[in-house]
């Protein structure tokens, strides 16, 4: 069975791809930031292995994984994890900066680092959740879009630099999509919130899970998914 790593797996797009990946029997590594988020995935994905490691913290992830066991070889490497905090350029600080790029770029560059020799052993993909925010930034999104679009560029160079290696490298840009992130985003804007207006996750699943089960004639380089109502 296909070995997938995945970050985000406890809500939201994340929860819907771990679910249907653990539904059809494939193996599941699940990234939790801590030893209690670990034992509450395992619970909800029986079978599954874990891993745990802040991507709050990209310096630590290293030392982290050195405790750990790790697998042989990935199929796909899943980055759906995410953070956001809005706020006018003017306003935003440091550590508003930080705890974003740390998680939305950092952390998935050293994660990628550190899991190249399995998924160069699988021949596997990399697939990298970005947003519509990493096409074009709004008012008030700078510090997440700078995340965003460096995270595309991550996923570029990332893809020239493995296709000798047979890694598949995609990039899926989902518009609003109804999670709790969409929540949070929703009351730092003074909306209500009504998540029957966005993307199901489920559908975004759809696609990621099409990039990575894709024929290996072929590449799904960047996708994509808008709401279509």
């Amino acid at each position: 069975m296909p070995t997938h790593l995945i970050t985000g797996a406890g809500s939201g797009i994340g929860a819907a791809v771990a679910r249907r990946l653990h539904g059809r029997g494939d193996d599941l590594v699940l990234l939790a930031r801590d030893a209690g988020r670990a034992k509450q995935l395992a619970g909800l994905y029986p079978g599954a292995r874990t891993l745990v490691a802040d991507l709050a913290d990209p310096d630590r992830i290293s030392w982290a994984f050195s405790h750990q066991p790790m697998p042989d070889r990935l199929d796909s490497l899943l980055h759906i994890a995410g953070v956001v905090d809005l706020g006018p350029v003017g306003e935003l600080r440091p550590k508003t900066w930080h705890q974003q790029l740390n998680a939305n770029l950092m952390s998935p560059a050293e994660l990628t680092r550190l899991m190249l020799p399995q998924l160069r052993a699988a021949r596997g993909n990399v697939v990298f959740v970005n947003s519509g925010a990493g096409l074009e930034a709004h008012a008030e999104w700078s510090a997440y879009a700078a995340s965003k679009h460096g995270l595309k560029a991550l996923a570029d160079a990332l893809r020239h630099e493995e296709h000798g290696n047979g890694v598949r490298v995609t990039s899926v840009y989902p518009g609003r999509t109804a999670s709790p992130m969409q929540a949070k985003v929703h009351s730092q804007e003074g909306r209500e919130y009504d998540e029957s207006r966005w993307i199901d996750p489920e559908s975004v699943a759809t696609a990621i899970i099409t990039a990575i089960d894709l024929p290996r004639d072929a590449l799904i380089k960047d996708l994509t998914v808008r709401p279509g109502h």
